[in-house]
């Protein structure tokens, strides 16, 4: 049984992305690891191959703008990472997610266990979303709770809208023509995800918000980013865990303050009345899922 890292990135460091302890997270239990890098202007690609690890492989792209529909410039270069592993298993990971290393040997065994059950076709692992700073969690019915993070080389999967997800398709010609795939049948890895997506200085997070919305073909408005604040958010809990070890620098070293103020919360009004029923209940009504337990 072979795993297979992949991941992609453009100017992680200009966007205060911690891709390089991603890779680093689950290199360990990854007999190889590839990493599609965009055409970067801050070193991004020379970092990583100062890793100077034989188990990476760079693929160098040019990222194309005329995909920023729906973010699908997101979904391809997930997939030019994709095409280029050898492993029995693909196990992706986000320039923004690490994993921790107390959860590789509960990963691996996972695998090693269903590796002979063709019913499993992938694995999906829980989210812990960091907002504001690494020491809050974002809680509320609105984050996603579980994604499909590894799945079977051997089946046709590709990642799914702007790839948050992934789903089998028939052919690569009717993925290309928009098929919309069949959802992975899985199982659960109660191992975390922790991801850093909204964990940097306030100045580079309105420059990452700004961008990410114009690779998903919206127009920015200057004002909305210039008036931003992390306090704008429904509801925030302390984090009381510890962090992976290759995190720690980043954490040692944060430079600002951040103490959430709930009178500054923000709430849909939908979720401000789901929300404690879904938190008596335990579970959340409706929730999308990509994918398809077993």
């Amino acid at each position: 049984m072979t795993i297979s890292g992949f991941s992609y990135v453009r100017n992680g460091f200009e966007y205060g992305y911690p891709f390089l302890e991603a890779i680093q997270s689950i290199l360990p239990i990854c007999d190889e690891f590839v990493v599609a890098v965009g055409d970067s202007t801050d070193k991004t690609r020379e970092a990583i191959e100062k890793l100077n690890s034989p188990k990476i492989k760079i693929i160098d792209t040019i990222w194309d703008m005329n995909l920023r529909e729906g973010g699908k410039i997101f979904a391809q270069q997930a997939n030019i990472a994709l095409d280029n592993t050898t492993g029995d298993w693909a196990f992706h990971i986000q320039a923004d997610e690490v994993i921790h290393e107390k959860d590789l040997p509960v990963i691996e065994s996972a695998l090693k266990k269903f590796n002979d059950d063709k019913k499993v076709e992938g694995f999906v692992l829980p989210f812990i979303h960091f907002w504001a700073s690494y020491y809050y969690i974002r809680t509320s019915r609105r984050i996603h709770f579980y994604e499909v993070r590894i799945f079977r080389k051997n089946l046709l999967v590709r990642s799914y809208a702007d790839s948050q997800g992934f789903r089998k398709y028939s052919s690569p010609d009717a993925y290309e023509q928009g098929e919309k795939g069949k959802k992975l049948h899985v199982k659960k890895i109660n191992a975390s995800v922790y991801h850093y997506n909204g964990v940097r200085p306030v100045d580079i997070q309105k420059k990452k918000l700004y961008t990410f919305d114009f690779l998903h073909n919206a127009k920015p408005i200057e004002e909305k980013y210039s008036q931003f604040d992390f306090n704008n958010v429904d509801r925030l809990e302390k984090f009381t865990g510890t962090h992976p070890s290759v995190m720690m620098k980043k954490v040692e070293s944060q430079n600002w303050n951040f103490s959430f103020d709930p009178k500054k919360s923000v709430w849909k009004t939908k979720d401000k009345i789901m929300q404690p029923i879904e938190d008596l209940l335990g579970f959340k009504i409706g929730e999308y899922k990509n994918y398809k337990l077993i």
